[in-house]
């Protein structure tokens, strides 16, 4: 027969007080653990633009999310949810804002996406813009969620120069698996690049991201991190639209530029993608930012207005041309200005916003 446990000094004799080992006195030469100041603000990682998906071990793998980038920020004074281009919208995810509080962390910086899923489950652009009363509205979401990605800085210590691998681990115990609330995790996915891509592809997705496991956290567009686009996609400045009798609001074609540095480049129009609503949206706007000549050369162009190049849309399209023009076009949305312009880089290796 099998004897019972020994029972631990602890539960022997249950009269006596229980007492902890005596302390001894901390030695005043033993220097303290540095604790890292949190940051209050890190410049994003950004996703490079490539054809295909990488190849090896050494790459991770996430679906590509469609909404804006967002950093939450998590203090013991409260949270802070900040914008790419590092505005404080905390006002406008007051969901996001409630679940943060949630987390069990004391000071935490999470990289994500604040995003609003259709009814597939897949992230829609629109919705989310719609949520947030347009382009320059001023709504609070109460659908967005935030898909957690990566995490900067967590309890007093700095993870930007430790490799995704452990950052990942340390989110996903903050984040768990499978979570259904405001603030989810954007699970990696174990699976060959190219067929991720195609199923990503099959079921309406944007597309997929690919990062470096033993990369560590780095502001801007290096290489580290890789978006692979299902149809191409980018942002771009509105710098004039053609007249029209009979497209919607009047506008025929938007007229596009790509940065070439500080400078701008004509990448010629869109006239496809609007329907009533976002039409009537884009007039409204570039009739507050018309001007009187180009900022671009836009060559010879019959009714044409030209406006303050302060807008910014999100078009689809399918390749370049041997000149440098969009080809087969389609109006997606508009951004935010602090998503910027794409680089000027034509014939199939188009710069993105991020």
């Amino acid at each position: 027969m099998t004897k019972p446990p020994k029972p631990k000094p602890l539960l022997q004799d249950v009269d006596k007080s229980v007492r902890s080992r005596p302390r001894k006195p901390r030695n005043p030469a033993q220097p303290n653990l540095p604790l890292d100041p949190m940051p209050d603000r890190i410049d994003p990682c950004l996703a490079l633009l490539k054809p295909k998906p990488p190849k090896g071990p050494q790459w991770a793998f996430e679906v590509k999310w469609d909404g804006y980038r967002l950093a939450v920020d998590i203090e013991p004074t409260g949270i802070r949810i900040l914008t790419r281009g590092g505005h404080d919208w905390t006002h406008r995810f007051p969901a996001i804002q409630q679940a943060a509080l949630w987390l069990p962390v004391g000071s935490a910086i999470l990289d994500g996406e604040a995003v609003v899923l259709d009814e597939k489950g897949r992230s829609d652009f629109g919705l989310l813009q719609q949520s947030l009363g347009g382009r320059g509205g001023k709504k609070r979401s109460s659908d967005a969620i935030f898909m957690a990605f990566d995490l900067l800085y967590f309890d007093g210590h700095d993870l930007r120069n430790s490799e995704l691998d452990m950052r990942r681990h340390l989110l996903a115990d903050l984040v768990p698996t499978g979570e259904q609330g405001d603030i989810r995790l954007s699970e990696e996915i174990e699976a060959d690049g190219d067929q991720l891509l195609a199923s990503a592809c099959e079921h309406g997705l944007e597309g997929i991201i690919a990062k470096r496991r033993d990369a560590p956290y780095r502001s801007g567009r290096l290489g580290d991190w890789l978006k692979i686009k299902c149809i191409q996609s980018d942002s771009f400045v509105i710098v004039g639209y053609e007249r029209s009798t009979v497209a919607r609001a009047g506008i025929g074609r938007l007229l596009l530029a790509a940065r070439k540095g500080d400078d701008l480049v004509y990448v010629g129009g869109v006239g496809t993608g609007f329907n009533e609503r976002s039409a009537a949206e884009l007039r409204e706007q570039m009739d507050k930012l018309i001007i009187g000549k180009a900022t671009v050369d836009t060559g010879r162009k019959r009714n044409a207005v030209f406006v303050d190049p302060k807008i910014v849309a999100e078009i689809e399209y399918r390749a370049w041309t041997h000149d440098g023009k969009l080809r087969h076009a389609s109006y997606k949305g508009l951004r935010d200005v602090q998503d910027n312009a794409i680089p000027y880089q034509p014939r199939g290796r188009p710069g993105d916003r991020g």
